[in-house]
């Protein structure tokens, strides 16, 4: 009887050792699971664009091993309404590039929730180089909100290696009104110093999506 008490007990400090260790590997999994938030500095937003801080959202999940934030720009053009969601993700192992690009396009078809038709036939998808060097995948689409206006919308991600964090950035910018064109907003939104999507208005360096700081 005493040898079996003694095996008994022998198990239950493997089990008791083994739940240590658990807690000790999820510990340091935790502490240096650090997320960093991708942003678009405020020397970029200027007088017309602006942090919508009611709209910041955030999470976490899996006992916190994935967690994320989601920050939202606007401009402050009634007639002419824009804006951009900057979301990072933090998880064990990031997305592959695969993924990253099919959750960006799920995302985007999600506006449908928010009264934006996706015209699918004008889908357009590339690569591009932002200022802090990452290459990034965008997907542009055109597309009609509820009131009939023109809609332009681009989904932009990039697994930031130096943060371990992944990107996913949405603009949005409504460029009709009464039949009245303006691509301003838009073009404030995508633009970049070598004018990948083709206007001169579309080059220089202080297009929104372009200046996102993720590391």
């Amino acid at each position: 009887m005493a040898f079996k008490a003694r095996h008994i007990d022998n198990k239950i400090y493997t089990i008791i050792a083994i739940i240590i260790i658990i807690i000790i590997i999820l510990t340091i999994i935790l502490s240096t699971n650090q997320l960093t938030e991708a942003k678009i500095k405020e020397e970029f937003l200027g007088d017309i664009w602006s942090e919508d801080i009611s709209e910041s959202q955030g999470g976490s999940r899996n006992l916190g091993l994935e967690k994320w934030v989601s920050y939202t720009y606007r401009n402050n053009e009634k007639k002419y309404p824009a804006y951009i969601t900057v979301t990072s993700i933090k998880s064990l192992f990031m997305m592959s590039e695969d993924e990253l690009k099919d959750k960006t396009v799920d995302t985007i078809r999600q506006a449908f929730d928010f009264g934006i038709n996706i015209n699918e036939s004008t889908k357009i998808s590339g690569i591009r180089s932002l200022r802090n060097g990452h290459k990034t995948m965008y997907t542009i689409y055109d597309g009609n909100n509820t009131s009939g206006e023109k809609i332009k919308i681009i989904g932009e991600s990039w697994n930031c290696g130096i943060s371990g964090t992944s990107v996913i950035c949405i603009g949005v910018a409504q460029i009709t009104n009464n039949s009245n064109e303006n691509n301003t907003y838009w073009a404030r939104i995508i633009r970049d110093k070598v004018g990948t999507f083709g206007l001169n208005e579309y080059q220089k360096n202080d297009g929104l999506l372009f200046n996102v700081k993720c590391h």
